[in-house]
Order: structure tokens, then sequence, then C-alpha cells
């Protein structure tokens, strides 16, 4: 396997586990693929996840090496580069009032009738992240057990997504991580990410590699893969890990 153009990675449970740092091996990873490639990292999650699970572990990064990495938080409706000394935002397409009171109040409101409106939670179960509204059905904190023993079906997201897009119809409201539902503009996903680095980098979708957790159809990451880019299912950041050390061993012995 030749080293693609640009390796493009999911962020929770592919790179680190939901809302946790990357790990120290993962992060050598990063710093060996953006020495010889572009690498972008797009995620549901905010800009600020982005700043503290990602950023704060690539600190000691060559300069050189940090402006070949692209970060995309809200799926893309944000896109930070690295301008010489920090990470700045290029663009935000933030929801107006109206459009995140409307979404908000239709995610509470579908919620409590599917009986998904939880009393124990950890932290916010809507969150205001500018270009994105997001539902987490335990909060924004709950521990990475809860969550995934919340829906492992995907039924309960589904059922809720199914509940509240005919209530938006001008927005795009789709499954997010296991507890979540993310609400952005129509027609931005990941899909629109993608489309955005291809234009902006000069780079194919076919040169590209995405890895992901979530590429089975109605997950999240799904639409990187209908897009066309090539794409790597994987279960945790392990697994990522792991074949990453395949991919860089194989690019190194060629």
């Amino acid at each position: 396997m030749s080293m693609p153009r640009l390796v493009a990675f999911d962020l929770d449970d592919t790179l680190a586990p939901s809302k946790g740092t990357i790990d120290s091996r993962i992060a050598d990873q990063l710093r060996a693929l953006l020495r010889v490639t572009q690498v972008a990292i797009i995620s549901g999650g905010n800009e600020q996840q982005f700043r503290t699970q990602v950023i704060a572990r690539l600190a000691d990064t060559d300069a050189d090496d940090l402006s070949r990495l692209h970060l995309l938080p809200t799926c893309g409706t944000r896109y930070l580069r690295f301008d010489g000394e920090g990470f700045t935002l290029v663009y935000a397409h933030d929801l107006a009032d109206d459009e995140k009171s409307a979404a908000m109040a239709a995610l509470r409101e579908e919620a409590e009738k599917l009986g998904l409106w939880e009393e124990q939670t950890w932290g916010e179960i809507l969150e205001d992240r500018g270009s994105q509204i997001t539902f987490s059905a335990l909060g924004q904190k709950a521990p990475r057990d809860a969550k995934h023993a919340w829906d492992p079906s995907g039924d309960k997201r589904s059922a809720l997504r199914d509940a509240v897009a005919p209530r938006l119809p001008d927005l795009e409201v789709r499954s997010g991580g296991s507890t979540s539902i993310d609400i952005t503009r129509s027609g931005i996903d990941k899909a629109y990410g993608m489309r955005e680095l291809a234009a902006r980098t000069g780079i194919d979708l076919t040169d590209m590699l995405f890895y992901g957790d979530r590429l089975d159809e109605g997950g999240n990451d799904y639409p990187v893969l209908a897009l066309g880019v090539p794409s790597v299912a994987v279960v945790d950041w392990e697994d990522t890990a792991a074949k990453l050390d395949e991919l860089l061993e194989t690019a190194n012995a060629g």
C-alpha cells in the first residue's frame, strides 16, 4: 500500500475513547503521518474538544508538520488550520438563533414523548456548539460504559432522529455518537467536510484514506464512504492504532 495523499480520521472511538484524549501511541503515529502526508480529523465534537483531545497532545510537534494537519469539528461545519503559532478558524457555518431554538425545542419535546429524556445524566443533555446543536442522552460527560450500554442497536437514536427531522425541514438531523443526535445546516455532514478538504487542498477524494468506527449505513461516518473515499472500518482507538502500524510499515517498506 502506498501512502495516501491525505489520511483522515473520525475522533471519538476512532482516535480516542469518547471525549477522551488521544493516547501517546496515537499521538506518535499522527506525528509520523504528518511527516509524510496531509492528515485530517473530522468529528461531531466541538472545537474545544479538538483542542483538549488532540491539539494539546501534539503541542511538541514540529510547526511544519502541524501545517499539514486539518481539523474539522462539528462534522465539518468548522475548519481549523495551523497559522504558525496556533490553530485558527478558517470558516464556521453557525446556525441562526431561531434555528438553534427550534432545534433544541424539537429535541427535548420528541425525546420526552419517546421516553428518551433521561433523569440520570452527567452534564448537559443539549449543547449549542455554534454550528451544531447536539443532543447527548446521558449528558456530555457520561462515562463510556454507560454510553455504550444505552443504545447498542441504534434504535433509540434512529427513532429520535425520525421524530425530530420532520419538524426541522431546513436543517440536517442525524445520529451522532453512541448517545447523540447532531443538527446542522441542511446538506452539511462529514461528506461536506471531505469535499471542502478536497477543494481546499486540491487532493482528489480517491487519493484520501478515511478511518472511522461508524461506517455502517446510518452511521455518522457513512457519508464519507458513500462519497467514494476509500475507508477503513475500526472498532476503537486500539484497532485504529494497529491498522496505522500496518499503513506506516507498508509505506516505509515501499
